[in-house]
């Protein structure tokens, strides 16, 4: 039995929901329960009541059109493994009473299965593909209390916040890509509440942990393939030289000890890479070959505040600029305040958030931020990498050298 379950084996399901019942209206109406509500529970609804959710009624979830859930069906990494999915969970819904969903990172399902009969109960709730079923949309849910919490939830009966999804248990677990550590998604069982199984939970982590897997055999296969394109070229290549995919991720590198990932490459556009300097991207086969243009492996950074966030790269007499959103700004400026030592994602959450619950959210952001810095920004404790000095021209100031911060 998953130790993150609502029930107990041998559990009276219909007693512990009309409990459940008495404990849901007591705290929503500020008395005092019969008995504390499990405290994943207590943190939800509080969020819930935070955010201004009336228990009482189904609340907004217009479904996306079909064809933005199309789009981000072609876009999501776990259309890889969507079939794997359905192999280990598809069989047992047709045959019981329950759904299979698989949501994107932003809680929109994108994928349902299960018997027709609970699936025309499901349309009823809005339990449809392209809603969004996160806890500022719908409540306390397993789909979106998981993406709160970053951890596998189960809820049962009157733990849901809305009435509506009092008859109903669901169950999810979140989905992260096994190289970057980026949320995928989650992974969802629901079904009549009366029918939970204590089975339900451990099939839902064994379907995330197989589909993990498979993820990273997908990777390491992409990896090999653009070796295999890049043979010829890498076997003419001489000095220090990185072979990457179309995401950034190295499949190969001669002469320079750079770690997992560098900056998403695009023709006609130079890259900055701690060790190399500033490269040229050179399309072959399947990937890119990055060298360096010149001489000198230090890399001077300059975050420039003034108005829109801008990062220029410096590395002898080359230059290269691109512009930052502001949250990827605010992660640059805590790591160069930093230092070496670093910051875990536990205190970026702290200090973007006030609180250090949003490790998901940072882990996302920095993933993001990666693919336009790459190698700018290294991870485990998250830092600015060797070599990369970075200088912060703060806002509505002048962007003279007497105005910047010092190096990281």
């Amino acid at each position: 039995m998953a130790g993150w379950s609502a029930v107990s084996p041998g559990t009276d399901l219909s007693q512990h929901a009309r409990v459940l019942v008495r404990v849901h209206d007591a705290v929503l109406a500020g008395a005092r329960p019969p008995v504390r509500p499990r405290a994943v529970v207590a943190r939800s609804w509080s969020r819930a009541l935070g955010l201004g959710l009336d228990a009482a009624r189904t609340n907004t979830r217009a479904p996306l059109p079909f064809d933005e859930v199309e789009r981000r069906r072609r876009a999501s990494p776990l259309a890889l493994v969507v079939d794997e999915l359905r192999q280990v969970l598809g069989s047992p819904a047709d045959a019981s009473s329950f759904l299979v969903v698989v949501t994107d990172a932003d809680g929109v399902i994108l994928w349902r299965e299960g018997s027709a009969r609970v699936r025309l109960r499901a349309d009823a709730l809005g339990f449809t593909e392209g809603a969004r079923w996160t806890e500022a949309a719908v409540g306390t849910n397993a789909i979106g209390t998981a993406l709160a919490e970053a951890a596998p939830v189960q809820l049962f009966s009157a733990e849901h916040f809305e009435l509506a999804q009092h008859p109903w248990y669901c169950t999810a677990a979140p989905i992260h890509h096994p190289v970057s550590g980026e949320l995928l998604g989650v992974v969802d069982v629901s079904g009549p509440a009366l029918t939970l199984h204590p089975v339900i939970g451990a099939l839902v982590e064994t379907a995330v942990k197989l589909a993990e897997a498979q993820l990273w055999r997908h990777h390491e296969h992409r990896l090999e393939r653009v070796r295999r394109s890049a043979r010829a070229a890498l076997a003419v290549t001489r000095g220090p030289v990185l072979l990457v995919d179309d995401d950034g991720w190295v499949a190969h590198r001669s002469g320079i000890a750079v770690r997992d990932r560098i900056e998403v490459p695009r023709p006609d556009r130079l890259i900055a890479v701690p060790g190399l300097g500033l490269c040229t991207p050179e399309r072959i086969g399947e990937g890119w070959l990055v060298r360096p243009r010149g001489p000198g492996d230090a890399i001077d950074a300059e975050l420039d505040l003034t108005g829109a966030p801008v990062l220029r790269l410096r590395t002898g007499r080359e230059e290269w600029r691109t512009p930052l959103t502001r949250r990827h700004a605010e992660v640059l400026v805590l790591l160069h305040r930093a230092g070496r030592a670093g910051v875990s994602a536990a205190a970026l959450s702290a200090a973007l958030y006030g609180d250090g619950e949003h490790c998901v959210t940072v882990r996302a952001e920095v993933s993001r931020l990666r693919r336009v810095v790459g190698g700018l920004v290294a991870t485990n404790p998250y830092r600015l990498a060797d070599g990369v000095t970075l200088s912060v021209v703060p806002p509505h100031l002048p962007p003279r050298g007497s105005s910047r911060s010092g190096d990281g």
